[in-house]
């Protein structure tokens, strides 16, 4: 359902593994909506970092480098880009040499509050799908369809198994499940922007369902929320 005469913006959250990216991806295509990449957003600030040749340790400059630029997402033939400063770095944020700054830079508070603020900004005049940990707590509180999307450990681990080893990688699923465990009680005790559930978010379990079946139901969702429909859940909470 693409609503041409306001801007909607939908939240979805959730631990690692929990199908999120994938189908906020998905979900819009199928809207019409923008899909807001927050992670290839910290990798253009950490490009115009290495650019402005500040050093990842020196966090002093990199929060005041950070306030003099401009970083957002749009589409272009169909095809999503990520502009920084008006230009297009799809093919320039995914080096090595980026990654290890946008590690570094991703953490300072400072890097943090302006993407922050950028990605309200974007949310604001385009309608758009956001997935991440604090999205519908932090990012964009006033969404108007909120999702937290949720997976066992195992079933999350064997997904990551899966794909790992679909790409020749040796892993092991034992290891995978833990790191995955302890991965979540970071995310869930951090100091800032902790992941969990908004209180308006509809709890969405994907453990038993196939991608395709996920859409179906986050479309109902969308559906029940943009219709003023009533709140549901949708499996059992881990």
């Amino acid at each position: 359902m693409s609503n041409t005469n306001s801007v909607i913006n939908i939240a979805i959250d959730g631990p690692a593994g929990s199908g999120k990216s994938t189908l906020a991806k998905r979900l819009a295509k199928e809207q019409g909506y923008i899909y807001v990449d927050t992670g290839a957003m910290y990798r253009a600030m950490a490009l115009y970092l290495i650019r402005q040749e500040i050093d990842p340790g020196d966090a002093e400059k990199i929060e005041r480098a950070c306030q003099d630029v401009d970083i957002t997402i749009d589409y272009v033939n169909n095809e999503q880009v990520v502009l920084l400063n008006g230009e297009n770095v799809n093919g320039l944020i995914r080096t090595e040499e980026v990654s290890k700054m946008a590690s570094v830079s991703s953490a300072n508070g400072r890097v943090r509050e302006k993407l922050v603020a950028l990605q309200k900004e974007l949310a604001k005049k385009r309608s758009v799908v956001m997935d991440g940990r604090d999205i519908g707590t932090v990012v964009l509180p006033n969404a108007q369809v909120k999702i937290y999307m949720d997976a066992s450990p195992r079933v999350r681990a064997k997904r990551r198994y899966d794909e790992l080893s679909a790409r020749g990688e040796a892993c092991d699923l034992e290891t995978i499940e833990q790191e995955i465990i302890e991965r979540d009680h970071r995310d869930m005790t951090r100091e800032n922007s902790p992941l969990k559930q908004a209180e308006d978010a509809v709890y969405l379990n994907t453990s038993e369902l196939s991608v395709e079946e996920v859409l179906v139901r986050m479309k109902e969702i969308i559906n029940d929320r943009l219709g003023n429909g009533p709140d549901t859940t949708y499996g059992e909470k881990l």
